[in-house]
């Protein structure tokens, strides 16, 4: 077996192994409760600033 096979023995089974760990946060998302009255868009905490009334500021 040389090292080009290893490698790429590797890396599918790191691809297969990413393609799990996505499918089953995507499953986790599709259980979660609607949130009500949520400030909308994109996540605050994940993206490092806060928007309130069109004003960012950081943290």
């Amino acid at each position: 077996m040389t090292d080009t096979d290893k490698e790429s023995r590797q890396a599918k089974r790191a691809l297969d192994e990413a393609k799990k760990r996505r499918a089953e946060k995507d499953n986790d998302y599709d259980k979660m409760p609607a949130e009500k009255k949520g400030r909308g868009g994109l996540e605050p905490t994940r993206y490092g600033d806060w928007e309130v009334k069109g004003i960012a500021s950081d943290f």
